[in-house]
């Protein structure tokens, strides 16, 4: 539905490693990907592999975990690692697990009440 840039800040959850990186947040986009680098500099753990469907068609990538903050908000989320993309790109699950969304009025990400039903 909508994209949004947004600065990010990326780190191991277990060494407390960051990155701050620019990314783009796609509400069409389920996981959260960072690029072969993010994952080196930060040493994240690959817990798995995962196919998913791109445009350029399907794929398999490495999947992990990492601490990401954006806008103050900061949360664990499943991540899916990419040796081709040079951007990191936010998903609806980190999204929700932020309390963020796109107002797609303004273009830019707001605060959302976090359900549990």
């Amino acid at each position: 539905m909508g994209h949004v840039w947004v600065d990010v800040g990326i780190a191991n959850p277990i060494t407390g490693q960051r990155v701050d990186v620019k990314a783009l947040v796609d509400t069409g986009a389920i996981f959260t990907v960072v690029p072969w680098w993010v994952h080196e500099r930060l040493g994240l753990m690959i817990i798995g592999r995962r196919g998913v469907r791109t445009a350029k068609g399907y794929t398999e990538l490495d999947e992990g975990f990492a601490l990401v903050e954006v806008k103050g908000k900061r949360a664990a989320t499943p991540i899916l690692i990419s040796r081709e993309l040079s951007e990191t790109l936010i998903g609806v699950i980190t999204l929700e697990a932020l309390g963020l969304t796109v107002d797609p009025t303004t273009g830019e990400l707001k605060e959302v009440e976090i359900l549990l039903l």
